[in-house]
């Protein structure tokens, strides 16, 4: 009996190891199991997952590593863009004319609900404030931008909630009077320490929330005799050059549009395009000078020394814009021309010739997707240039060209995407990178 009850105990024993064993055994397969997978990669995530991309910052933030929420919303909103790729009012904007087109129409839209901008009400609207001689020619810019920031809703009447500080002050006005270089820098010094002894936002910057506008020629020597306005504040002019100080990141390209237009846009319109280049003006500049004496003859290329007389005919100069592929647009005594927007107007492909020239809306549209930007010393071989862009990309170019064709209009009252608000939401970047 006893020896029974010792057998029964082993056999106890012997199961109690024997599940122990087997419980190690089990547990040791499941660590294996789990140990393995883990170093596996990933299976890819079913299309139905949602995935969240980050834009590129652009080259205001001051954390290009760290997006910002604008960012990811933008980019939210873009990944919930219907299947045909329009949203409402703007379903165009979604080309490849814009360096990122959906961070432009996000960015654009916060700009319309928040952008306020405080205009100095100081200064004699007789004299040279606050209202530019006219509105039109080829330095319509300036005159249409005062007008159309006046009764935007971008004007707001309290300094407190302004994002920038606008500097009415027109250089344009001051030509028509007949005032000197010396004396315009004398008036505008003049005017800025007026307004920097009665107001306090100037001094809490140094002037780097404030903004002036001139298009016209006579605006580079009147301002640059003050210094601590032109390198502090924005300058938004139609003479983006090096030369003149212009500083890329700081300051804005006005287009210089020749307005009113005497002929309707062209577009659509590639089978009556028929001549390869065309262009029509004076020897102001070196490079309109070798441009004049090498293709003036040449049969492909239609070059002329001189704008076309209207004794040949009305508006035969402009119409020689409908009938040609690609319009030549070499600098005149500065390196703008109003013949750039003359050709986008009309459909015509420009052809830009300039070592630089920081080309209006610059990091907003791609200018390379609806006009062919050279170097100066391409004009030497600027028929063959030409030619080599095959009838296919050409029609690129020109469809292009016709998505672009709004942004350099100006219009009274201002329209959505046109001139005004391009530089207005080129002051809304550049409001961005001000602290105080």
């Amino acid at each position: 009996m006893i020896a029974g009850k010792q057998q029964s105990q082993h056999s106890q024993l012997f199961s109690l190891k024997g599940a122990i064993l087997t419980l190690s055994i089990l547990t040791l397969i499941s660590f294996s199991y789990f140990s393995f997978k883990s170093i596996l990669p990933p299976l890819p995530l079913s299309p139905s997952t949602p995935q969240l991309t980050l834009l590129p910052t652009t080259s205001f933030s001051s954390d290009a590593t760290v997006p910002s929420h604008a960012h990811i919303v933008a980019n939210e909103k873009e990944n919930n863009v219907d299947e045909g790729g329009e949203e409402e009012d703007g379903g165009d904007l979604f080309t490849d004319v814009y360096h990122s087109p959906k961070l432009f129409k996000f960015n654009f839209e916060e700009m319309e609900r928040k952008f306020k901008i405080y205009i100095y009400p100081d200064g004699d609207p007789k004299t040279i404030y606050q209202s530019p001689r006219k509105f039109t020619g080829k330095y319509a810019s300036e005159g249409y931008f005062f007008q159309n920031i006046r009764e935007s809703r971008f004007r707001t009447d309290d300094p407190d909630q302004a994002h920038l500080f606008f500097i009415p002050i027109s250089c344009h006005k001051m030509r028509g009077k007949g005032t000197s270089y010396e004396n315009m820098t004398t008036i505008v010094q003049h005017y800025l320490d007026s307004l920097i002894a009665k107001y306090p936002y100037w001094n809490r910057t140094l002037g780097t929330d404030h903004f002036f506008v001139t298009c016209h020629d006579v605006g580079v020597p009147a301002t640059e005799g003050v210094p601590f306005l032109v390198k502090n504040a924005i300058r938004v002019v139609c003479s983006p050059s090096y030369d003149v100080g212009f500083i890329p990141h700081k300051d804005v390209a006005l287009p210089q549009v020749l307005q009113p237009f005497a002929l309707p846009a062209g577009g659509n319109d590639v089978e009556n395009r028929t001549s390869l280049g065309f262009w029509a003006g004076h020897r102001n500049s070196k490079i309109r000078v070798i441009l004049a004496r090498l293709w003036e003859n040449n049969t492909e290329l239609d070059i002329s020394n001189n704008r076309i007389s209207r004794a040949t005919g009305h508006l035969v100069h402009q119409k020689r814009f409908y009938r040609t592929k690609f319009c030549i647009c070499p600098g005149g005594s500065q390196v703008n021309s109003a013949r750039i927007t003359d050709s986008i107007h009309y459909g015509c492909v420009p052809v830009i010739l300039s070592n630089y020239y920081d080309l209006p809306f610059n990091d907003i549209v791609n200018w390379q997707k609806f006009a062919v930007v050279l170097r100066e010393n391409d004009v030497y071989n600027l028929k063959q240039i030409l030619k080599n862009i095959s009838q296919e990309e050409f029609v690129t170019l020109h469809k292009n060209l016709v998505t672009a064709q709004k942004h350099f209009q100006w219009n009274s009252p201002p329209i959505r995407y046109d001139a005004f608000h391009m530089v207005i939401y080129e002051l809304w970047l550049r409001h961005h990178v001000i602290k105080y």
